[in-house]
């Protein structure tokens, strides 16, 4: 009985070692592919930078309501992340961004602006002197998820203002995929 024991082991053992040889070949194609994704995700390039107007002069507001801004003056936008007819900013994989907002107001009108991710508002930029001209500013650096939303809301009944100077901004870039 021992020697039936030890054939059909040696018969497993045989096909077992068959198996891993047929295996292999996945294996390392499975190991390349792994290594290929990890190095375009590493090598992602995520950046863009954008004013309100495209051309002119303007305000835009005051609105009854939050309204998103659409800038439509963009001068980067790696990895076409950000759409400059929605004005939204999506995600392509996640990682640390960093985003910053610049709002300009003329004639001594408010101007106020949030920065708001999947349509929670995260940092608001206000002025509400009645100089001539005004500028508020502010930026965040936040962990997003693969499409995950950013933009821009102007506070109902204020406005922003600008000209071909680019006075009003919206940028933002991938510091390092997570």
């Amino acid at each position: 009985m021992c020697e039936k024991v030890q054939k059909v082991f040696l018969i497993f053992l045989s096909e077992l070692e068959l198996m891993l040889v047929q295996v292999e070949p996945y294996e390392k194609n499975l190991t390349a592919l792994t290594n290929k994704l990890q190095q375009q995700i590493k090598d992602k390039k995520v950046a863009f930078s954008a004013s309100l107007l495209a051309q002119g002069f303007g305000t835009t507001g005051p609105f009854n309501t939050f309204t998103g801004l659409v800038f439509r003056h963009v001068i980067t936008n790696i990895g076409d992340a950000y759409n400059p007819q929605t004005g939204v900013f999506t995600a392509p994989l996640k990682g640390a961004y960093h985003f910053e907002l610049h709002a300009c107001n003329k004639d001594g009108s408010k101007t106020g602006a949030v920065l708001v991710k999947n349509n929670n508002n995260i940092f608001t930029a206000r002025e509400d002197r009645s100089s001539v001209v005004g500028s508020a500013s502010n930026g965040a650096t936040l962990l997003l998820e693969a499409r995950d939303i950013v933009f821009v809301r102007l506070y109902a009944q204020d406005v922003i203002f600008d000209n071909e100077d680019h006075l009003s901004t919206f940028s933002g870039h991938l510091l390092f995929p997570m």
